[in-house]
């Protein structure tokens, strides 16, 4: 079972990049960013591409075939077995802003986010740099202060990274993102010892028709699977052929050492839908102890992909470290 997932998430198709704005104007932006990016995105991105300047894309004739439906409200396909009864699928995108303290950014300063995208969306990357590029001149916050894209860089590579997109230039060269799973998964270690998760952002997890306030690793893993399994079965033509309940039974034994969790609630205004939207989520740290082998590939495709919902603003971001 454990070769066999690790074989199927190979084909889950990640690339990751980092987007560095510099301020032209008196940018003032709240402590966590993420909203005001996803929310300054779309509204630029539905301009750009709606033909029909529709607000429900689900009553749209090109719903099947348009970009911004797939990127932003992302659909089941008809007649598929899969998610059928939810009205959407998890979006192939993640923006992860910066987790700086800062608010204010006078003209000449940076500002840098990342964005990980999934799967087919990999290929729709420039219509991303068009959008922020044109934010950028319509401005960005409630004082719609402009910004220049300065460029774009690969961040699959750490120690390397490569330029995109040139802001000054306007080149976009081709260059490959794509994380490599197959690297990632075979620098994996057993782990019999206990392992610490850090919960940066909110997580935001329904289990049993509620928001939970306790990380147990089960319900950890069981969100991962569905998250997971979504995104590359919807994104990336692939199916995650696994035994869902014996892995699950097996995430029931793994116990919980430590736990230091705190509720936040973040409060953001969708002008799409024209109301205030509660946002609350779990942060801190839990300590786990037991045999992860099997869930490990979960477990760090995970810190690429977040956890729970809301992810496309950058909740549900986490790390695994080792435990001292």
């Amino acid at each position: 079972m454990e070769n066999s997932s690790r074989k199927d998430l190979k084909y889950l198709s990640l690339a990751i990049y980092k987007f560095i704005l510099q301020a032209r104007e008196r940018l003032i932006l709240p402590f966590y960013k993420g909203f005001t990016l996803r929310g300054g995105f779309g509204s630029v991105f539905h301009k750009i591409i709606c033909v029909n300047k529709q607000t429900d894309c689900a009553h749209c004739f090109l719903k099947d075939t348009c970009i911004y439906p797939y990127i932003f409200e992302t659909f089941p396909p008809e007649n598929t077995s899969h998610l059928s009864k939810y009205r959407s699928i998890p979006r192939p995108f993640i923006i992860e802003p910066p987790l700086e303290k800062k608010k204010e950014y006078v003209p000449g300063e940076i500002l840098s986010f990342n964005l990980i995208l999934v799967g087919r969306a990999i290929a729709y990357l420039p219509y991303f740099i068009f959008t922020f590029s044109r934010l950028g001149e319509i401005g960005l916050g409630k004082e719609r202060a402009r910004y220049k894209l300065i460029r774009v860089e690969s961040l699959n590579d750490p120690l390397e990274k490569k330029v995109i997109y040139d802001g000054e230039t306007q080149i976009l060269r081709n260059v490959n993102a794509q994380i490599d799973i197959s690297s990632i998964f075979s620098s994996l270690t057993t782990k019999n010892q206990p392992i610490l998760i850090n919960f940066v952002t909110p997580v935001r997890i329904k289990y049993q028709g509620s928001y939970t306030f306790h990380p147990y690793f089960h319900v950890i893993l069981r969100c991962l699977l569905r998250r997971l399994s979504s995104l590359l079965y919807f994104h990336c033509g692939k199916e995650l052929n696994i035994n869902y309940k014996e892995i699950i039974q097996k995430s029931e034994k793994i116990k919980v050492l430590d736990m230091k969790i705190k509720w936040v609630d973040w409060e953001r205004y969708s002008n799409r839908q024209e109301q205030k939207m509660e946002l609350g989520g779990f942060v801190g740290s839990a300590v786990y102890e037991g045999n992860f082998n099997r869930f490990l590939p979960f477990l760090k495709l995970g810190e690429y992909t977040h956890l729970g919902k809301a992810t496309v603003f950058g909740l549900g971001k986490y790390e695994i470290l080792n435990f001292p």
